[in-house]
């Protein structure tokens, strides 16, 4: 049976974002209640693949940090050294919303080293297929020259550069479920035929403006760009249906040699930044609808980047369901939340929902 690789650093959980008092608008009302990209969520979810007896069954991989060399295959050098500069003297923002504390260069480096890693260990490793990077600080939102709401270095991006031009690699496809849209992801890519870049994200939240059904692609990756801007409250039912009609036949089309997920875990019913309602039976379906997909295409090489997701409780759950479905196996750990949905509509398909995927679905793609 191939193996699952499992990636992560403790330094991940020291990238320090500060206390929170430079975007928190009722400090000197409420108590401060510190910066919420914070360890809290990711460190749980290792201590819940322990509790599982998941991770010793996990190939653990020991990440190594990307080079200027390989930041620059997306990043100028302006935006790396300024980071760099702001790590060693006062921390501060590097662009909107991406704070870079003391020491933050060197993680930051090693974030992208570790989708790097994952990339390299399902391509250049045979005895395993899938990967899962538990990174900090995300990436998907960050572009070439600065950094944007939490993320300073684009993982996924560099990750699926080095893949193409050290690697071999022809054509990924990289899926992004994070509530919020992969602006960065989007902007590497747009004029490239090589890469599917496929965003299912809420509406109209974060970045504003971006994420927009027909922002299509241009020039010879005219179509290869394909957003999904989903209502506010879309649960599993909204994802699945989403996966059926559009994800999966542009995968079966496009027929990648890799596939990389940006998993960010904030569209969480109970998730603080989005207002979304998927379970982690809802990450569960889109995690093994991928890996079928990677079997069928791409000799099974699969590789999942942590993005967001800022419910403590939560994320450990959901991510622990989407490992579990790239590895194969199954543990005893359950839903321990999800008998308080009882009532709602996260499993119900409604109708404006319907509407707005079947109309994107219906797009023509002249690939």
């Amino acid at each position: 049976m191939k193996k699952t690789a499992f990636i992560c650093d403790e330094s991940y959980f020291w990238h320090n974002t500060g206390g929170g008092a430079l975007f928190e608008p009722a400090v000197g009302y409420v108590q401060e209640l510190g910066f919420v990209e914070n360890p809290e969520s990711k460190r749980r979810v290792v201590n819940l693949l322990h509790r599982s007896g998941l991770m010793e069954q996990l190939t653990g991989v020991k990440p190594a940090p990307a080079t200027v060399g390989q930041l620059e295959l997306f990043h100028t050098r302006r935006h790396i050294e300024h980071v760099q500069h702001l790590s060693q003297t006062t921390g501060g923002d590097c662009g909107d919303s991406a704070i870079v504390g003391i020491g933050s260069y060197e993680i930051a480096k090693l974030s992208v080293g570790g989708a790097i890693t994952a990339v390299k260990a399902v391509v250049q490793n045979p005895e395993i297929t899938t990967a899962y990077a538990l990174t900090r600080p995300p990436g998907h939102h960050a572009e070439a020259d600065r950094g944007v709401g939490f993320c300073i270095f684009n993982n996924a991006v560099i990750a699926a550069k080095v893949a193409q031009r050290e690697l071999g690699v022809g054509k990924i496809a990289i899926v992004d479920w994070d509530a919020h849209h992969g602006n960065g992801t989007e902007d590497a890519f747009y004029s490239d035929d090589s890469v599917l870049f496929i965003s299912l994200h809420q509406e109209g939240y974060d970045p504003i403006d971006r994420g927009n059904a027909e922002d299509a692609g241009e020039g010879a990756g005219k179509g290869f760009n394909i957003n999904i801007p989903l209502y506010a409250g879309s649960g599993d039912a909204v994802y699945k249906y989403a996966f059926d009609k559009i994800v999966t036949p542009a995968i079966d089309s496009f027929a990648p040699e890799l596939i990389i997920i940006s998993a960010g875990q904030d569209a969480g019913f109970f998730d603080p930044l989005s207002r979304m309602m998927v379970t982690t039976e809802g990450y569960r379906y889109m995690a093994k609808s991928l890996k079928q997909l990677a079997d069928k295409h791409a000799h099974g090489r699969l590789v999942a980047l942590h993005e967001g997701g800022y419910c403590a409780s939560y994320v450990p759950f959901c991510t622990h369901a989407i490992i579990e479905e790239l590895s194969g196996i199954t543990t005893d750990v359950g839903d321990p939340f999800l008998y308080s949905m009882a009532g709602t509509t996260y499993n119900t398909l409604l109708p404006h929902q319907k509407e707005r995927i079947d109309k994107i679905a219906n797009t023509p793609r002249h690939w």
